[in-house]
């Protein structure tokens, strides 16, 4: 026994070995987990390749928007969907983004648009009553540039007219639209053949521009030699033929419109191409009105009142127009001490030019400026004068009428000045004031007073001569009216015995036939004693022979 006994405990006890490792196999339960880790991750690695781009479109409102339902949709065809909807930075706007699908790149350009479809009711009509169901959804229309993008700002209303629609576009300039906007209609013979699809305010602020397009194959009509005009409302004019009413349809009084048609005094033109510019007429006179190219600039003094003259009133010759008033000016005459209303008027030469139809003759129609000056020198000494007139008496528009005076004194133009001045006469209407005027005069010098006064007097006289009437009157009722009607009682009675005594059958008138009878037998011997006196004029010395 050893003498340690707490040794000998410890080799007592058994020693632990170390077996040999074991090679694991794979347990069944762990496939399934295994499998579904590599199906996910096929599905994420497919996500992610089958993921299309995404955009973001700025917006005014998000109204009729939400975040994983409102669909992005071109022609009908789901090809997005807005994933989140947020303010921009600065609070003004909202910023949909959106998951687009694969095969969209090609769509999504630098000029492709996008705008909220939702119920609307514009000039060109009702759109987006489908959505009163499916609700709202953004709609897309593809661009025609080369340049992809992918942040839009999307528009407030929706286009008038995509992409895809056949046609073409141009650019109308005018002063003042009316009651044009986007969406109006173009008319070509009354016919709707596009619409207005924009319209801004030129940098200067003087003029407007609009864009309309012309559906196919309506857009072979406008040609280089097409007039546009403003067809909105309604167009009166009162001529030789009567009133004429004229519209181009009942959308166009309501909504406004444009027409155009080719130019009846110029050649048919050929097809206007893209983006051609013409200009937009107020109405149809204006529009079919030849340019006048060649004008001359003449002053025009009047001493007479100009109300009623306005800028753009028509210079009248004998029934042509052949200028208009281009401004009205006030001027003070330090030499007369009067004030003079110089008018400036715009002549176009070309319309007072003679057209002569016989070859030989056309040598007469010479053009020139010094022509000019020599035709017009001798129509100012014949009288050549212009002269405020009266163009409508309801509204008392004034116009400048051109004419011959030959009882007015002569004088000539001073070609040496600049602008040139024509002499003028005062119109009737003047005159007429003038007359007026005199006879105002004449009627204040007239005495009232006195007038008044003897007037008086003579009424009061003429009541007293009035009253004395009124006593004889009735002096003549109490007194004379009986014995008057008395003597017409007699004479009453006298007519019926006198009547009585004419009848047919009255003795009287029997003795008076028989008196006439032997009257007229007297008459008859007597006419024949003087035959017979006639024929033997010596029986009254000699007596009536006897008979043998």
């Amino acid at each position: 026994m050893s003498q340690n006994p707490e040794q000998d405990a410890l080799d007592a006890l058994p020693v632990a070995s170390e077996d040999p490792p074991k090679k694991r196999s794979l347990q069944l339960v762990w496939i399934i987990p295994l499998v579904a880790a590599l199906i996910g991750g096929w599905l994420a690695v497919k996500s992610v390749l089958e993921r299309g781009p995404v955009i973001t479109i700025t917006l005014l409102s998000a109204e009729g928007l939400e975040a994983g339902k409102t669909k992005i949709k071109y022609k009908d065809v789901d090809i997005g969907v807005v994933s989140h909807v947020a303010l921009s930075p600065d609070r003004k706007h909202v910023v949909a983004t959106a998951d687009m699908a694969r095969d969209t790149d090609s769509m999504l350009l630098k000029d492709t648009r996008f705008w909220v479809v939702k119920p609307r009711i514009g000039v060109g009509g009702v759109s987006g009553l489908g959505t009163l169901l499916s609700g709202a959804y953004i709609g897309m229309d593809i661009g025609k540039s080369t340049e992809e993008r992918r942040n839009f700002a999307g528009l407030d209303l929706p286009p008038v007219v995509t992409g895809e629609l056949p046609g073409r576009q141009f650019t109308l300039y005018t002063t003042d639209i009316g009651s044009l906007g986007v969406g109006s209609p173009v008319y070509f013979r009354r016919i709707q053949v596009g619409q207005v699809t924009a319209f801004q305010l030129d940098a200067d602020g003087r003029s407007v521009t609009l864009r309309v397009f012309i559906n196919s194959p309506y857009e072979k009509y406008v040609t280089s030699s097409s007039r546009f005009w403003q067809a909105s409302g309604l167009d009166v004019s009162i001529d030789a033929n009567g009133v004429k009413l004229q519209t181009e349809s009942l959308a166009a009084i309501l909504a406004g419109g444009i027409a155009f048609q080719d130019a009846s005094d110029l050649p048919a033109g050929q097809p206007a191409k893209e983006n051609t510019s013409f200009r937009l007429a107020a109405d149809k006179v204006q529009a079919m009105k030849t340019p006048d190219t060649d004008t001359r600039t003449f002053l025009m003094y009047f001493t007479e009142s100009l109300r009623g003259l306005s800028v753009g009133a028509p210079l009248d010759f004998r029934g042509i127009v052949i200028g208009e008033v281009k401004s009205i000016d006030l001027e003070y005459d330090p030499k007369g001490r009067k004030l003079l209303f110089p008018v400036e008027v715009a002549i176009y030469p070309h319309r007072l030019q003679a057209r002569y139809r016989r070859p030989q003759d056309q040598k007469l129609a010479d053009s020139s400026e010094e022509h000019q000056r020599k035709l017009l020198d001798a129509m100012v000494e014949h009288g050549f004068r212009g002269q405020l007139r009266t163009g409508n008496l309801l509204t008392g528009q004034l116009y400048i009428a051109l004419d011959f005076f030959p009882t007015l004194p002569k004088t000539t133009i001073d070609w040496r000045q600049e602008p040139h001045v024509l002499p003028t006469t005062p119109g009737s209407f003047g005159e007429l004031q003038n007359s007026a005027a005199s006879i105002l005069k004449k009627i204040d010098k007239i005495p009232f007073d006195e007038i008044s006064r003897e007037l008086r007097v003579a009424i009061r006289d003429l009541n007293r001569a009035i009253n004395s009437s009124d006593k004889l009157i009735r002096r003549l009722d109490g007194e004379v009216a009986p014995e008057a009607a008395a003597t017409l009682a007699q004479a009453r009675r006298t007519l019926d015995t006198a009547q009585g005594t004419l009848a047919q059958d009255a003795p009287l008138q029997q003795d008076l036939r028989g008196t006439l009878r032997e009257v007229g037998r007297a008459a008859e011997s007597l006419r024949n004693l003087t035959d017979y006196l006639e024929r033997n004029p010596e029986a009254l010395l000699r007596g009536k022979e006897k008979d043998q």
